[in-house]
């Protein structure tokens, strides 16, 4: 009979044990419920439990009473005792007298003094291997039965086994988090994304609805970074922006979110503003934060922040809406020079939505064959001989006739559009050169074709050129890329990495516009250029104005001196045209020799 209601209680607990599968118990639960359970199924007096980790570091202890459990965290301390011992060996260690066993000099006699007469220690054992093990002990000596020492592994294994379980969930739930964490917030800041960010600002405005609360988002874009960015490495950008958000953290009020929508823009979302003006203050604080210098190792940065804001009105129905007000806004602040914050009006609104209906307009213009290319002869200085011709690019707008590249050219390196159109001009301008090669002369004519610091920047860019020479069966030798003299100077080591790959290919490379970018005459040696273009603004001069002509005769010596053909742009009188060929230039264009040409009108000068 007594075996029979000993068996029951253990099938009992291994089936209170078994519902904790289907549970949330953390371990500890589990470990403590062990501990309290045993009591009832076996003749001992007290129970504990030592859970190692993989790295055999004590992770959880549990027992039947505080005495009990210090027992368990002394065996660790001493490093000898039979918990930890069957741990270490996966065999059962029995002490029905622990006062007079001699196998553990150390922490026998402190756990006799702590009241423990008898110890028996079982392995938690699974898959080969211990995770732990179970202590019975017993205030007075004696010895457990054949079937309670069986009984006592029994529940050692199984716990082992429920414990994995409960281990194997923990660590799913925590990848879950792991992983929700990650795809809410920014990897190198920590702070919020986008996807947060909008369930936020969706959350507040709904609130708003009901309340009379003022939402308002601040969107901060730092000014400079890209040029701190690139002079300093991307580490140091990092660590900038990981000190900015430090900064911005320390300007903001409880309860406001700061977010990092990537790069340098960062977003603040205030959602119980008792009045509009609080967001103005804030900006204040924002702006007097980022005043003092950074010190990014032996580099002392110093760098300002264009703020744009929007309050939450009447048709902000979406998160995308109100951060597309304060965009705007950020954007209004950088075009009055930075350092500075703006607020969303109807005017500003209006301009935003005038310049979106225009972006829309760029981005189909190739679509529909709207795009058309230009071409304008460079002729001998000397001569007058056909030398080669630039590639112009207009738009042919449906609404607002011929736009010149000053009217779309900026909006379309802002939106990024300047990539496709690019490759497109290029694409264009080779078949052209293509088909007048039949003419008389046409193969000894260069092609020159402007490049943007966007397209320069894309990794792809210089593949992307050779395969556009290949599928057109141009000849790189007939062709030349310009590259502004600012694109240079602002963009850093990585542009000259590209042109000196695009030198590789065979292909010209020609400096434009130069004399107004303050490139210094170690970068200038350092760029694979073999072409420099006056600006025409100093050519303008000639003739008349001593200082320019003095800029174009140091431009003319010292492009010569590095090997450089030097081409005057713009030139537009016969005053000007003589003033370069006395000082030397080598090549010239302009409208007082050719306006541009339409691709037609240009294969027939060739073939004159």
């Amino acid at each position: 009979m007594k075996q029979l209601v000993h068996e029951q209680r253990l099938s009992e607990l291994l089936v209170d044990f078994a519902r904790t599968l289907v549970t949330d118990f953390p371990i500890q639960a589990i470990l403590d419920r062990l501990t309290s359970r045993i009591l009832e199924v076996l003749p001992v007096t007290g129970a504990g439990v030592m859970l190692m980790g993989s790295d055999s570091d004590l992770h959880f202890a549990s027992a039947s009473d505080k005495v009990l459990l210090q027992i368990e965290g002394l065996q660790v301390e001493l490093g000898e005792g039979p918990c930890l011992e069957a741990y270490r060996t996966g065999q059962r260690v029995l002490i029905s007298d622990m006062g007079a066993d001699k196998r553990f000099p150390r922490f026998g006699p402190r756990a006799v003094e702590s009241g423990v007469a008898a110890v028996f220690g079982f392995p938690m054992r699974i898959d080969g291997r211990q995770i732990g093990a179970v202590d019975l002990y017993r205030d007075k000596p004696g010895a457990l039965s054949a079937d309670e020492v069986a009984a006592g592994q029994i529940l050692a294994d199984v716990a082992a086994a429920y414990i994995v379980n409960a281990r194997g969930r923990v660590a799913s739930q925590e990848a879950e988090e792991e992983q929700r964490y990650r795809a809410l917030h920014d990897p190198l800041t920590a702070l919020p994304n986008r996807t947060l960010l909008y369930d936020r600002i969706a959350h507040a405005l709904s609130r708003a609805r009901r309340e009379p609360a003022v939402p308002a988002v601040l969107c901060i874009d730092l000014d400079r970074f890209k040029v701190i960015n690139n002079s300093l490495g991307h580490r140091a950008g990092d660590r900038l922006l990981v000190a900015v958000t430090e900064r911005l953290q320390q300007a903001l009020r409880p309860g406001d979110t700061l977010a990092r929508l990537g790069g340098d823009e960062f977003v603040v979302l205030c959602d119980d503003l008792a009045e509009a003006g609080q967001a103005l203050s804030l900006a204040g604080r924002i702006s007097n934060e980022l005043t003092s210098p950074f010190q990014l190792d032996d580099e002392e940065v110093v760098i300002t922040a264009s703020i744009g804001m929007a309050y939450a009105r009447e048709g902000h129905e979406t998160p995308e809406i109100l951060l597309q007000d304060a965009d705007t806004a950020m954007y209004r602040a950088k075009e009055q020079g930075g350092a500075r914050y703006e607020v969303i009006d109807e005017q500003v609104r209006s301009q935003a939505q005038q310049r979106l209906g225009r972006e829309n307009d760029l981005r189909r213009a190739i679509e529909r064959d709207e795009l058309r290319l230009v071409y304008q002869p460079i002729v001998s200085a000397t001569d007058g001989k056909l030398q080669g011709m630039e590639a112009l690019l207009r738009w042919q707008h449906p609404r607002r006739g011929l736009l010149l590249p000053a009217d779309f050219l900026p909006l379309a390196e802002e939106t990024g559009l300047i990539v496709p159109i690019g490759a497109w001009v290029l694409t264009q301008a080779c078949e052209a050169l293509q088909r007048w090669r039949h003419h008389t002369g046409a193969e000894a004519l260069r092609l020159s074709v402007n490049m943007s610091a966007l397209q320069l920047a894309r990794p792809d860019f210089v593949v992307s050129v050779a395969a556009t020479l290949h599928d057109t069966g141009t000849d790189a030798a007939q062709v030349c890329l310009e590259v502004t003299e600012h694109v240079l100077v602002d963009e850093g080591p990585e542009v000259l990495r590209t042109l000196d790959e695009l030198k590789e290919l065979g292909i010209g490379l020609a400096i434009d516009d130069f004399g107004t970018g303050y490139c210094s005459l170690t970068y200038l040696k350092r760029v694979p250029a073999d072409t420099v273009k006056v600006d025409r603004t100093f050519v303008a001069g000639l003739g008349s104005d001593q200082q320019d002509t003095a800029i174009v005769t140091a431009v003319v010596n010292l492009a010569h001196s590095l090997g450089m053909t030097v081409v005057a742009e713009g030139v537009e009188t016969p005053t000007q045209l003589a003033r370069t060929r006395e000082l030397g230039c080598d090549l010239v264009q302009g409208y007082h020799l050719f306006r541009p040409l339409e691709g037609a009108d240009f294969a027939a000068l060739v073939n004159s």
